[in-house]
């Protein structure tokens, strides 16, 4: 019988679609309290029949702590062998990473975590990630942005699903705080492992969980991570709002061209501020301008380029990007203005509920050049061979992000085209037994929409082997027996 904790995330797990057509779960276990609580909720969800998938745990060994790291690993192991899970440990040179990179630990910590995750979750055909952040983790960091800087956006804190690649990463405890968690532990006499470098605050999120938040907790009327929770929450219904209204605005105010995007001044102006602003963010994400470097200020001085009609005027953006108002036209650029030749509209966004309705595109589908590089739609695909071995070694190196994939090319049969996507078109997803339909996967999926205007489709001679940057399909994935590997990285031009 399910306890109180237990029926709480069963309930969260429901109302989210958590685990939606899950071809299995990676659970990222760490050892410490919310991770391991959170492996014995998921086994007794399983065992009382409320999930039907298979589980698989996974530690991720940062090497930060000397000893104590290498007995984390050892705890996680017998905890997971002890419910008879199978579990994946994997070691990774954080310190040796930052200095490469010129990361902080913090960052450099994450980026091998998410990397390590990813790559065991495709070798084990999971296709979700189970991670243990709690309300005290949300509410810290809504308070993280808020101290930097946020919108609604930002304010939604951690949201109960997010993609990494083709990877859904869901966080099941965001129900629970952490009090209950500990009780709910202490009552199965359950042990985990304690991290001394979480009490350190020099780090900024642990100065928030040790210093800020009680004391501002001392102010608060009620309890405060319950109320930013209910702030995050109500920050998501709103923020969720604004994504839908910049979708039909997108479709209507939105071109693009190569290397630049173009937004119809008048109807930028005519939409609320916080759409209007959603809308630009969304337009400079699709040029690869980071939104973390986007301030307020930016965004304003963009939207009164729609409001003023000064014609010629130009406003400097983070990384060389410019804005400048052109008639009607707001043009927004990388590095010198763009030429005006070859411009094509955006296709429309799909609707939520659209399915296969997108139209078709005239663009002709085109042949790789494999090795080599070759321009699509105004992007570029770049086309490598690496041996087996070569591919480990590049994917330590860092995160490969959504927009590289690796593939057996002996399992791929050449030429390989890239297109857009077409009604009726099918393919058989990773992890998944048969074929579905391109549509209804991602909308099954719940892919976002700011990633589905730009899905392209990458075919051999057989099937689709990817669609791009989604998912790659399960029977040209690397395997053990792998030889050659086919890279494909795409980028703007």
């Amino acid at each position: 019988m399910l306890d109180g904790l237990e029926q709480q995330v069963a309930q969260f797990i429901h109302r989210h679609g958590l685990f939606a057509e899950a071809g299995g779960i990676l659970l990222a276990v760490s050892g410490g309290a919310d991770s391991i609580a959170l492996l014995h909720v998921l086994q007794s969800l399983r065992a009382a029949g409320v999930l039907e998938v298979e589980i698989t745990c996974a530690h991720i060994n940062h090497q930060l702590r000397g000893p104590a790291s290498d007995t984390d690993e050892h705890f996680v192991v017998e905890q997971a062998s002890q419910l008879g899970l199978s579990v994946v440990a994997r070691a990774v040179d954080v310190r040796a990473h930052a200095r490469t990179h010129g990361l902080s630990l913090e960052t450099a910590a994450r980026q091998l975590r998410l990397a390590g995750l990813a790559e065991i979750a495709h070798s084990h055909k999971c296709t979700w990630v189970g991670t243990g952040h709690q309300k005290n983790d949300n509410a810290e960091t809504v308070v993280h942005r808020l101290r930097r800087g946020t919108g609604f956006r930002g304010l939604a804190g951690i949201r109960p699903v997010r993609w990494f690649g083709d990877l859904r990463f869901a966080s099941p405890l965001l129900c629970a705080t952490r009090r209950e968690i500990v009780q709910y532990l202490a009552g199965r006499g359950l042990q985990w492992r304690e991290d001394h470098t979480n009490a350190d605050i020099t780090y900024t999120r642990n100065y928030i969980r040790h210093r800020l938040l009680p004391f501002l907790q001392q102010e608060a009327q009620g309890c405060l991570v319950e109320e930013l929770s209910e702030l995050a929450a109500s920050a998501k219904r709103l923020y969720d709002r604004i994504e839908r209204e910049t979708e039909e605005a997108w479709s209507r105010f939105v071109e693009s061209a190569e290397g630049e995007v173009v937004l119809h001044a008048p109807g930028l102006a005519s939409l609320p501020e916080p759409v209007a602003i959603e809308l630009i963010r969304q337009a400079m994400a699709s040029l690869r301008c980071g939104g973390s470097d986007m301030t307020r200020l930016h965004y304003k001085s963009i939207l009164q380029l729609a409001t003023e009609n000064v014609s010629g005027k130009r406003v400097s953006l983070p990384s060389t990007f410019t804005a400048r108002r052109e008639g009607e036209r707001i043009v927004l650029s990388v590095g010198r203005p763009a030429t005006t030749w070859g411009r094509a509209s955006v296709p429309a966004r799909p609707k939520r509920s659209c399915g296969d309705a997108r139209p078709t595109s005239d663009l002709a589908p085109t042949v790789l050049q494999v090795p080599g590089r070759t321009r699509f739609a105004g992007r570029e695909v770049e086309a490598r061979i690496l041996q087996r071995d070569e591919l480990d070694r590049s994917k330590i190196e860092g995160d490969k992000g959504r927009f590289r994939e690796y593939f057996d090319l002996d399992r791929v049969k050449l030429p390989v085209v890239v297109r857009l996507r077409q009604v009726g078109d099918r393919f058989q997803p990773l992890g998944m037994s048969g074929e579905k339909k391109v549509g209804k996967f991602l909308t099954t999926a719940k892919v976002p929409h700011d990633l589905r205007e730009r899905i392209l489709i990458f075919a051999d001679r057989e099937r689709i082997v990817w669609v791009c940057p989604v998912r790659i399909s399960e029977q040209t994935k690397i395997t053990e027996s792998t030889r050659r590997v086919l890279e494909l990285t795409v980028s703007d031009v």
